[in-house]
């Protein structure tokens, strides 16, 4: 039992593919990320603010 309980915690501690479950959680939330501030600087208020801000900075 004890030579079973071995080979079992020795594929249990195998990290193989977890850096790539990783790297697409990341990945995953950066899109997410990506998303959101393209839903919130798309929006008419925000995007008047901006151009305010870039017209008076070019004019000084």
């Amino acid at each position: 039992m004890n030579a079973s309980y071995e080979k079992l915690m020795e594929l249990l501690d195998d990290d193989q593919g977890s850096t790539t479950a990783e790297f697409a959680m990341v990945t995953l939330a950066a899109v997410a990320f990506a998303g959101l501030l393209i839903s919130i600087l798309s929006s008419g208020d925000v995007r008047g603010m901006l151009m305010g801000l870039i017209s008076k900075a070019l004019s000084l």
